[in-house]
């Protein structure tokens, strides 16, 4: 029997339709398009079956499915390793193309080499495109060709190219989703990929709560935070469309997206930043890692109301406020002197915006270990912070609901952490 000549366009993380700039292209094709999505056991397997954000994948594959029947076409849903996924594609279809956008994370580089190798052996043209960024690796570098690594002057070269060609173009594919492969794929129940539905949700994002950003972006009570963070990391909206928007809309919110592209930037450039310090001379460092310590943080049970609110909205929602974020963060690191491998592993586990490059970033930005670092002597005071971030508590007793019942005392007095922190840093750092 003859195959059925087509074309495949491989989404990943960017879970759209619209302006999506790989699709955009493979539907000007001379193949039907099948649009395909692979759960991929690599990436499953280490993941609980009530994972939030495999929940979100399927709610936002459902909704691209829906959209694809009104072109009579529907989405292709496979599970397993993707190279043998794609073995087994090749032989139902002569795919005479394939399409998908890039990714810069050092697990799917080498993942998309060794699909490509298996396409290009099939003589499959394979063709791949920048969606998820404004600007990627080796667009936005110094005079010398070399990458950035201290954030400002990388914002500043990004900022300069960007205004040349502003607004960055969009591509609408709907002029062309008659090119879609007509098509009626079973979709899969999500217990049929082996998970189950989450009691944690992926809220949806509001763009309204931008133009006030720089006002409000601090105070965690004040529930005026986006959402957009999971949308980005899963691709349900555009990054060209947010960064036009933004930059009409707030400064401080662009830069915020600025850094998340530097960060990318420099997981790529120096991928030894994933699990290893930035700064070689901080290796030396003698971390305490107290297992005991550890489960205090993760629970929120360390006697610091902000700290703990922050873990315990972490826990119950998969979501923790920035400003918190920099708190928890520094605890851990400074106050417990637990290394931050410890921390960025637990966010991994629990964030639903969880994306590896801004994770690691911030998290040796933290403590002291990566490029453009808060210097290691700067230690933050949960109680100044809560002071000045949270003065009435709010937030705190939102998630601390025993709090005026006679709150626990602090595991660690702050003044003697903070001077054994900066003393263990200046013995630790190598010469």
């Amino acid at each position: 029997m003859t195959k059925l000549s087509v074309a495949f366009f491989w989404f990943r993380r960017d879970l759209r339709l619209e302006d999506n700039v790989g699709l955009f292209h493979a539907l000007q094709s001379h193949f039907p398009v099948i649009p395909l999505f692979i759960f991929d056991d690599a990436i499953l397997d280490s993941l609980p079956n009530d994972d939030a954000r495999v929940g979100f994948i399927y709610e936002s594959l459902a909704k691209i499915n829906s959209k694809l029947h009104e072109s009579g076409s529907s989405l292709l849903i496979k599970k397993g390793p993707t190279a043998s996924v794609w073995q087994s594609l090749i032989q139902e279809f002569d795919i005479k193309e394939v399409f998908y956008n890039k990714d810069y994370e050092p697990y799917a580089i080498k993942r998309d080499l060794a699909i490509s190798e298996i396409l290009n052996s099939n003589y499959t043209i394979t063709s791949f495109f920048k969606d998820q960024v404004i600007f990627e690796e080796l667009e936005i570098t110094k005079s010398d060709g070399l990458p950035y690594t201290v954030y400002t002057p990388y914002k500043n070269k990004w900022l300069e190219k960007y205004k040349v060609n502003a607004p960055v173009t969009e591509f609408d594919a709907s002029l062309y989703y008659s090119n879609f492969y007509k098509s009626n794929f079973d979709f899969p129940t999500l217990e049929q990929i082996g998970f189950i539905e989450s009691t944690i949700k992926v809220k949806p994002h509001n763009l309204t709560q931008i133009s006030n950003y720089h006002e409000t972006r601090d105070f965690p009570a004040i529930d005026s935070t986006s959402y957009l963070s999971p949308h980005l990391r899963f691709g349900t909206i555009s990054i060209r469309k947010l960064v036009n928007w933004a930059v009409r809309k707030n400064d401080v919110f662009l830069s915020e997206l600025i850094w998340r592209e530097f960060f990318m930037q420099i997981l790529y450039s120096f991928p030894k930043v994933m699990d290893h310090n930035f700064k070689s001379a901080y290796d030396g460092i003698q971390w305490r890692n107290n297992e005991e310590d550890f489960k205090r943080w993760c629970t929120g049970t360390t006697g610091y109301p902000m700290v703990d609110a922050g873990m315990r909205q972490l826990n119950e929602t998969g979501y923790m406020h920035n400003r918190v974020r920099m708190v928890v963060a520094s605890f851990l690191c400074k106050h417990l002197l637990i290394q931050w491998q410890w921390g960025e592993a637990y966010f991994a586990e629990k964030l639903l915006d969880y994306e590896l490059s801004a994770n690691v970033g911030n998290w040796q930005w933290a403590a002291g270990t990566g490029c453009d670092a808060a210097p290691y002597f700067r230690v933050f005071n949960p109680e100044i912070q809560l002071k000045k971030f949270d003065e009435k508590g709010i937030y705190i007793r939102k998630w601390i609901p025993e709090f005026d019942l006679g709150y626990g005392a602090p595991m660690v007095e702050h003044a003697m952490a903070r001077d054994r922190a900066i003393a263990t840093y200046k013995a630790g750092i190598l010469k």
